[in-house]
């Protein structure tokens, strides 16, 4: 299985997401349709960083992103700190669901992963976050409503 992830800088929450059998560029545009509609569609002037990968490159990819008015960058060439929140969302998952367990169908491992990433974004403390998961971080980092007209 292979799993497309689109991740707050900020927040570390993960937004989006997408998981198929294939690494082709219509799974990364699903991961950045959800986390589009995470956001309500308010992506305009957003950056969207990224490896090298060629589904990254691909032009349907690059028209996904400019359609939402988000701004592309790209990671140098064989430099993992470029993309280091990512290398290390990916580490986590595999140190503390992937390799601890043997999945019995692709099936089981789906359901496994979509309950980590919800445990991920609900309840495991970032140390980059004071120590808060990503959602709690969001919540009190939020704008703060306009008042309502009469």
């Amino acid at each position: 299985l292979y799993l497309a992830t689109v991740i707050d800088l900020g927040s570390r929450r993960l937004l989006g997401y997408a998981m198929a059998e294939h690494m082709r560029t219509e799974l990364v545009c699903d991961a950045l349709a959800m986390a589009a509609g995470v956001r309500g569609g308010r992506t305009a002037g957003i950056i969207f960083h990224s490896d090298r990968g060629a589904q990254y490159l691909a032009g349907d990819y690059r028209a996904a992103v400019a359609e939402r008015g988000m701004i592309q960058s790209v990671g140098r060439t064989g430099v993992c700190w470029d993309n280091s929140v990512a290398e290390s969302f990916f580490s986590s998952l595999k140190r503390e669901l992937i390799h601890r367990y043997r999945f019995e169908d692709r099936a089981g491992a789906r359901r496994a992963i979509f309950a980590w990433i919800n445990r991920y974004n609900t309840r495991r403390l970032h140390s980059s976050l004071g120590y808060r998961s990503p959602t709690t971080w969001e919540n009190l980092h939020r704008p703060p409503k306009a008042p309502k007209a009469a």
